[in-house]
């Protein structure tokens, strides 16, 4: 597994970012993957991690299964998420992502898992996403920390 590449700014990888989650990715060239040990802070009802907080991370890591397979950075234009069990602050969770569809160039497919690290199942997800266009995505480049090039064309 290769690591990729985070931003300053993001809510989900940025370093900078002093309410974000600051999470790491990592790809085989097809599957990525992360590791998320949700805190206190990201709880909805007691001791259960929130529901967006969930779906921010699937959503973030289907981004990023987009990007390693595409070499394009893409919106999110529909998010599905099947919630299975809920997540508990402290459990360490796997969340895993692959691109399942490049509809020319136009629409990304993506699917995503979390799971706890014992395996159990906390969420599966699907989304679709819209390509950013290179002006917009040279300009991403600036916040990047590592090097994105390789995965913006």
């Amino acid at each position: 597994m290769r690591k990729l590449p985070h931003t300053h700014s993001c809510f989900v990888c940025g370093e900078s970012n002093p309410l974000g989650l600051k999470l790491r990715f990592e790809t085989d060239g097809t599957v990525v993957q992360t590791r998320f040990s949700p805190r206190p802070e990201h709880i909805g009802f007691k001791q259960t991690v929130h529901g967006g907080i969930t779906a921010t991370l699937l959503d973030e890591i289907m981004v990023w299964a987009c990007a390693v397979q595409t070499r394009r950075f893409a919106y999110c234009a529909e998010l599905n998420v099947r919630y299975k069990s809920p997540a508990k602050p402290g459990d360490e969770l796997i969340a895993t992502a692959e691109l399942t569809s490049n509809r020319r160039n136009k629409i990304f497919e993506a699917k995503a898992e979390l799971k706890t690290n014992s395996g159990e199942l906390i969420a599966t997800a699907s989304g679709k996403y819209l390509p950013i266009s290179g002006t917009d995505a040279a300009g991403m480049l600036d916040d990047f920390i590592g090097d994105a090039s390789d995965l913006l064309k």
